[in-house]
Parts: structure tokens; sequence; C-alpha cells
């Protein structure tokens, strides 16, 4: 036996009466609570990734080593190039590192640029523990 469905209009379906239980009403629908809690949402992820980014995301202090050269059994000497604010000074931790990564050697070291200059290309020599394998910055950060 076929059933047509000419006789209901398109749309929700037409169940018997009893025969599936009492149907739900549909949900009332807050577009206004559902759009402040997501306004609030944005809001405190926006305070987070400012925060985490004054934090962790400022780029005023900046090094890269050129070269490590003039390697000993006592030392090493690190040819860096430190960014830093026009004319302001940084403080780098340097180190040194043996074959098997263990620390030889680590020192602070204070660089400061030129007035109206962002750029300070520096030299140490590190003094080590046992014979370095490669010299390296660890960071760069405002003088305290």
């Amino acid at each position: 036996m076929s059933e047509t469905h000419a006789t209901h209009l398109a749309g929700a379906p037409v169940f018997p009466p009893g025969r599936y239980g009492r149907r739900r009403e549909s949900r009332r629908r807050r577009p206004v609570l559902t759009a402040l809690v997501g306004l609030a949402l944005v809001a405190a992820l926006g305070t987070i990734v400012v925060r985490l980014y004054q934090q962790y995301g400022g780029v005023e202090y900046d090094a890269t080593v050129v070269t490590y050269t003039d390697i000993t059994d006592s030392q090493v000497l690190i040819d860096f190039r430190v960014t830093v604010p026009p004319g302001g000074s940084a403080v780098c931790v340097l180190r040194a590192r043996d074959r098997d990564g263990a620390e030889v050697a680590r020192e602070q070291v204070t660089v400061t640029a030129q007035p109206d200059e962002r750029q300070v290309q520096a030299q140490h020599r590190l003094v080590t523990e046992g014979r370095p394998f490669i010299g390296e910055i660890l960071r760069c950060r405002p003088p305290a």
C-alpha cells in the first residue's frame, strides 16, 4: 500500500495523534542574550591577547648571533647583533655549550646603542669551563 502526500502541506511532518508521545514545543531563541555572551567572550579573549603580547610579543630587544670563533679549550668569541630602542641598551645572556649539549659558560653582557641608532654590533669573549662547541644568545631584555 502506498501513501500519497497530497492531503497535507509541505513542511513539518504530521504524526497521528497519541501515537508517538507528546511533542516538544520549539525552544524560544534569545538573540540578545546570545549576542551579549558572544561579546563578553570576545572582550575577554581580546584582553588576554593584549596582555600576552605586552609580555612576550614585543620585538624591541632582538638578538642574533653573527658568528662564534676563536674556540679553544677555555673560551669562545661570540659576535652578535642586538636590536634595541633608539639609543637604548640591553642586557643579553650569552652561553656556550659543549658537544654533548652541557652548558660550559653563561654570562650577562650589557650593550648600548649610539644615540638615534637601533642596532648594536658587539663582540664578547666567553670564558668556559670546558671546550665549547657552540656560542649562543639566550635572550636580551631591557636593563633593570
